[in-house]
């Protein structure tokens, strides 16, 4: 049983998607029961929602959840239509027919259940399963999206959901990398990942994987690989276990994707901070970094980061509750970018902090805010210089 996921650029056109055919032909004529998840064609999504936004600049996120949705269910017909052209036995299903069952939340829906009884029925019958991955749907029969790279999330839920020996996600690159290939020519493919230093390296702006994805295979054991669709090479398996022997670290990471608010002038006093973080969580506003500046004078000033989504909304909220948290002045700004170094191995090896920084000393990159954890470091960088910080730091470390 092997779970197949082909990307947006893997499917991105009619030689894609015929590429693609010949490489789930293969390993179907091998005897294996396969289940194809397929993304929107290219830039489709991007495409759809620049449709929407020409009609409605604010329009329900339940109705972008049903159009967005169409752009997987075009996908999974071209593949199977391809198949069929060479001969493969193959059945096209979106979500709903697949019995993916998930809460309400639009646009970033969770997985609650799936039926996979539609799915073992056709296998039965030995056709190819294609699936349209990012979708599913609520309690009220309404279609839901998983948000973006959700059908990561599809593959990795249906390899669990059925118990199968492989999970493959297809993308443009050979697998994982230490660093961004298509921006740091010298960066070099890894073999193997954990779990653990893979889902840090999706949430922190690796791209190769959705972190929702890389969680839920951590969760049911699920035994993942990302390789290329473009190139017939092995990819990189993420695992729980990898080679006693590593380097210090497995990647270095950027995102763009976040801005930074600073509360100033908060009193010194206990409880600030839960105010603060307690408006934004009823908010469903997600924070990542956070520092808070020494008191002085009875008062401090806290900055933290959030999504760069969240950022308009976050700074609304806290606007209206500035009387009940107590701040004088509130500072936002996107212009700022999180750089981050990952790896199991710093937690035996001592100064890769240093090594991190030396790298920014060297090209007098400025950094704003810290982060650390067991198996990352992250600081805030000028958006300018994210690209040229994640160069110094990929050759200290790999150079």
């Amino acid at each position: 049983m092997i779970v197949q996921k082909f990307g947006g650029t893997s499917v991105a056109d009619t030689e894609c998607i015929q590429r693609a055919a010949w490489i789930v032909a293969e390993k179907y004529s091998e005897g294996n029961d396969l289940v194809v998840v397929v993304s929107a064609q290219g830039e489709t999504t991007d495409e759809l929602i620049d449709k929407a936004g020409k009609l409605n600049p604010n329009p329900s996120k339940r109705e972008m959840d049903v159009l967005l949705s169409t752009g997987e269910q075009a996908s999974c017909a071209l593949m199977s239509m391809a198949l069929e052209k060479i001969g493969m036995p193959s059945v096209s299903l979106t979500g709903w027919q697949v019995g993916i069952q998930t809460d309400s939340a639009y646009g970033s829906a969770r997985i609650k259940a799936i039926s996979a009884e539609r799915i073992k029925a056709e296998l039965d019958r030995r056709r190819i399963v294609v699936v349209a991955g990012f979708q599913g749907i609520n309690g009220f029969n309404d279609i839901t999206t998983l948000g973006r790279g959700g059908s990561d999330t599809t593959a990795v839920a249906l390899a669990a959901a059925l118990n199968a020996d492989l999970c493959q996600i297809f993308t443009d690159v050979e697998g994982v990398f230490t660093a961004d290939p298509r921006k740091i020519p010298d960066a070099r493919k890894l073999e193997e990942i954990t779990y653990d230093e893979m889902l840090e390296l999706a949430s922190l702006g690796a791209q190769v994987l959705q972190n929702r994805s890389v969680e839920m295979a951590k969760r049911y054991g699920v035994n993942l690989e990302v390789l290329s669709s473009f190139e017939r090479k092995p990819g990189t398996k993420v695992k729980e276990v990898i080679k006693m022997e590593q380097s210090k670290i497995s990647g270095v990471a950027a995102d763009a994707k976040i801005a930074r608010i600073a509360l100033v002038g908060l009193r010194d006093e206990p409880g600030i901070a839960f105010k603060i973080f307690r408006v934004l969580a009823n908010a469903k506003i997600n924070v990542d970094i956070i520092l808070q500046s020494i008191g002085r004078e009875d008062t401090k000033d806290i900055s933290f980061t959030v999504a760069r989504g969240d950022m308009e909304s976050a700074a609304q909220v806290l606007s209206e509750h500035q009387n009940t948290i107590g701040y004088t002045d509130i500072s936002v700004t996107d212009k700022i970018a999180k750089v981050s170094i990952v790896g199991a191995g710093m937690m035996s090896a001592s100064g890769v902090a240093a090594l991190m920084f030396e790298a920014l000393y060297d090209e007098k990159i400025n950094i704003g805010m810290i982060s650390t954890s067991e198996i990352k470091i992250s600081v805030l960088v000028d958006e300018r210089d994210a690209d040229r910080a994640v160069s110094a730091i990929h050759a200290k470390f790999f150079g």
